[in-house]
């Protein structure tokens, strides 16, 4: 995502100031042009190095892992900068801690998907509200297999919007034997294979007709571009020092 991010800012009229990985990656000292990430001769430093970065920076845009998230979080707002982060993975208690951490600090976009259609789908399901008492709701969501966490951040939460809007308290994720569904389970099937960027489904069962929802992403550019969409809103004057997600960025009500 880096790497992507860094060759679409390029593209957008954004100018790359830092580029920070783990001490250990491949492309630590190199430039991101020699990585393909661009045009620029910035070069990839350790996260040592991401104060200094910070000085000479408007916002900051993460992609890590949970862990280096967390360790990253006060060194992002005692730089001032505003914040946008894409990591997956948080358990609930670093989530807690990274929202106390910003809040107040800096303003900050936290989202599990910076896709635009993405977002709207997480919207969407909100409506399944409307859906009569028979109707069962399921969602399956398909990733590459390089990918750690399952079920994915986006399927998690639309499986909240869909708990909240069918009245859920359990989730289920896979059936073997006999396993016959009960009223208050949600169902949430993970797939991994390939290099699927994502794919994300929601199944409502009626007794009669079903209704899917899907969306669908070619490549992990469509994530790139909401994140440098997110870092345009975010650094907007005036914007309070709290933690948004992308549906404040794209003015959509859950």
């Amino acid at each position: 995502m880096g790497t992507l991010i860094a060759r679409e800012a390029a593209r957008e009229r954004f100018e790359v100031t830092g580029a920070v990985a783990a001490q250990d990656d491949l492309g630590m000292g190199k430039t991101l042009r020699r990585l393909g990430a661009g045009d620029s001769d910035t070069r990839v430093s350790p996260p040592s190095s991401l104060a200094g970065l910070l000085r000479e920076s408007d916002v900051c845009i993460s992609f890590t892992s949970a862990q280096a998230e967390v360790n990253n979080l006060r060194t992002v707002v005692e730089g001032g900068v505003p914040y946008v982060s894409g990591t997956t993975g948080l358990t609930p208690q670093q989530r807690r801690e990274a929202d106390a951490v910003l809040t107040g600090r800096v303003p900050a976009v936290i989202a599990s998907n910076f896709s635009v259609g993405a977002n709207l789908l997480i919207a969407m399901s909100a409506a399944l509200k409307a859906l009569p008492q028979g109707f069962d709701v399921s969602i399956v969501e398909a990733h590459h297999s390089g990918k750690v966490d399952a079920p994915s951040g986006t399927a998690l939460s639309i499986a909240r919007e869909v708990s909240k809007a069918r009245g859920y308290t359990k989730t289920v994720s896979g059936r073997s034997g006999a396993s016959k569904r009960a009223p208050d389970e949600l169902e949430v099937s993970s797939l991994r294979g390939g290099g699927t960027p994502g794919i994300h489904t929601i199944h409502a069962f009626g007794p009669h007709e079903m209704i899917t929802l899907e969306h669908v992403a070619f490549s992990r550019s469509s994530f790139a571009l909401g994140a440098l969409h997110a870092a345009e809103w975010v650094t907007e004057k005036g914007r309070e020092p709290k933690v948004f997600g992308m549906a404040d960025v794209l003015g959509l009500e859950l």
